[in-house]
């Protein structure tokens, strides 16, 4: 379906395999910045959730729907985001909601969560800093959800890897770069084990 936000149009597809029995919980997911939403990682983990009685939304959001590449500017990434969230969950009601996403879209989950109403996230492929920067950390934009946080990426990945602390789980997928497309497996299994968790504390 489509959604309409004040910064263009998102295309947004949901599996809820659960529909007449009401969904567990909702996972909103979304691509990174040069990506779409078929991508290995994303699948898995959308398959992870629906094993456990989720519902699933995946969202194109406005700029990669225009055919753009990069984003633009966060503030108006971060609203577009949170419009389409909120009528995902008018529509599934008071369930819990995880978001996520890889690369850039991790980062979007990490930084709208606590003003989606979530109660947990899944960045897969977070990109620490830039290729060769690590002086450019992202690592307030992860810490910013202050919650429970799946961080899944591969120990090859250029845009470095993410410190476990208190409420961030890490998991380092030995051989993955930046894609997590060799071993899609590894990422729902890594996906799976921590919603189960969450589960039982969302």
């Amino acid at each position: 379906m489509e959604i309409l936000t004040a910064h263009g149009p998102a295309e947004v597809t949901v599996d809820d395999p659960r529909a007449a029995d009401g969904a567990a919980f909702l996972m909103v997911l979304t691509h990174g910045s040069n990506g779409g939403l078929d991508a290995p990682d994303l699948l898995a983990a959308r398959e992870a959730a629906l094993e456990l009685g989720g519902a699933v939304a995946r969202v194109q959001q406005p700029f990669r729907k225009a055919g753009r590449r990069a984003p633009g500017v966060i503030e108006k990434q971060d609203e577009a985001w949170l419009e389409v969230v909120k009528l995902l969950r008018d529509r599934f009601g008071d369930v819990p909601l995880v978001q996520g996403g890889r690369s850039n879209g991790a980062r979007v989950a990490c930084r709208t969560a606590r003003d989606a109403g979530a109660s947990g996230v899944v960045a897969l492929a977070f990109p620490l800093h830039p290729p060769g920067k690590p002086e450019k950390s992202r690592e307030g934009e992860l810490r910013a959800a202050r919650m429970p946080t799946l961080v899944v990426n591969g120990d090859r990945d250029p845009f470095g890897v993410p410190e476990p602390s208190d409420g961030i789980d890490v998991v380092v997928l030995p051989g993955e770069r930046h894609d997590l497309n060799k071993n899609p497996a590894a990422v729902g299994i890594a996906v799976e084990t921590w919603l189960r968790h969450w589960i039982g504390r969302a």
